[in-house]
């Protein structure tokens, strides 16, 4: 049985009404379809800490800078609601463009500090997009907590700091990326790939592994990182965005583990733009005073 889908804010506000009535607590997991085993994941773990849980789908124009990867993004919402109520999700929410973004529209939520560098160098713009409408979500689903995956953890940071900075009262809760047994990270993106391709993929997160190892031992981050992108571009990556060593709260470059810090990457394999990310704990003896 599919999930209930409503595709209104007076819709969606209505459910949402009817629960708190009840005394129920909510949370949301966003995302923007072509949901996978990561969504899935996030949806259980929202069930285990809320009594009802909505789900977003909504392909969000303002945080793509290329037309042509917006149209080929996989939209799949007959497929995703089945799923959603195979793991018994409460509702889905998925607005339209036109809804969600009506004529006159003239806002934007713009976030500094953990937005620099990575992937906003590649993509600008793309997380005043994310902080725009993860902010309207909020508003429209009045959600308690909001489950967001570490695969992209950029995201996940200035939804943070978004959060903190406008006393928005819904609790942000990071998930591990959920990856499959040959290491890639589940990715909506991972579809896009071919044959071929999808066997060079999980080559990134063996470099990241073994390159988060090094740095952990006390491997100096300049030579490591600089042979990791060699590594990439040797397995059949076309191009490496970047490769970076960052302090894990306000994503800081850092030049040792003395502080819990995230090696971060983007790739491109063919026409796919691939992301990943590895946690590096501080060093015993090493913790920032």
């Amino acid at each position: 049985m599919s999930v209930p889908i409503v595709h209104t804010v007076a819709d969606l506000r209505a459910a949402v009404a009817g629960w708190r009535a009840e005394g129920a607590t909510v949370a949301v997991v966003p995302t923007m379809g072509a949901l996978h085993d990561g969504h899935l994941s996030l949806v259980r773990a929202a069930l285990a800490r809320a009594d009802r849980v909505i789900v977003t789908l909504f392909v969000n124009p303002r945080q793509f800078n290329s037309a042509a990867d917006l149209a080929a993004y996989p939209r799949t919402e007959r497929e995703d609601a089945a799923k959603l109520g195979a793991v018994a999700a409460h509702l889905l929410y998925a607005p339209t463009p036109e809804a969600m973004y009506p004529p006159g529209f003239a806002t934007t939520v713009s976030v500094q500090g953990q937005t620099q560098g990575l992937c906003d160098a590649h993509r600008p713009g793309h997380f005043d997009g994310v902080a725009t409408v993860v902010t309207k979500l909020f508003l429209q689903t009045g959600a308690d907590l909001a489950f967001f995956g570490e695969k992209d953890f950029q995201q996940l940071q200035v939804v943070r700091r978004l959060v903190r900075d406008l006393d928005i009262p819904t609790r942000i809760v990071g998930c591990e990326t959920v990856r499959e047994a040959d290491g890639l990270a589940l990715s909506s993106r991972n579809l896009r790939l071919s044959a071929a391709e999808r066997a060079i993929a999980p080559k990134l997160a063996e470099v990241l592994f073994r390159a988060a190892r090094e740095l952990s031992a006390g491997a100096a981050p300049g030579p490591l990182l600089a042979a990791g992108r060699d590594a990439i571009l040797a397995a059949g990556f076309r191009e490496v965005e970047y490769l970076e060593f960052r302090a894990e709260d306000d994503l800081a470059p850092v030049v040792a583990p003395d502080q819990p810090a995230r090696l971060l990457a983007a790739v491109w394999l063919g026409e796919t733009r691939l992301i990943d990310n590895v946690g590096i704990p501080a060093r015993a003896g090493h913790m920032a005073e």
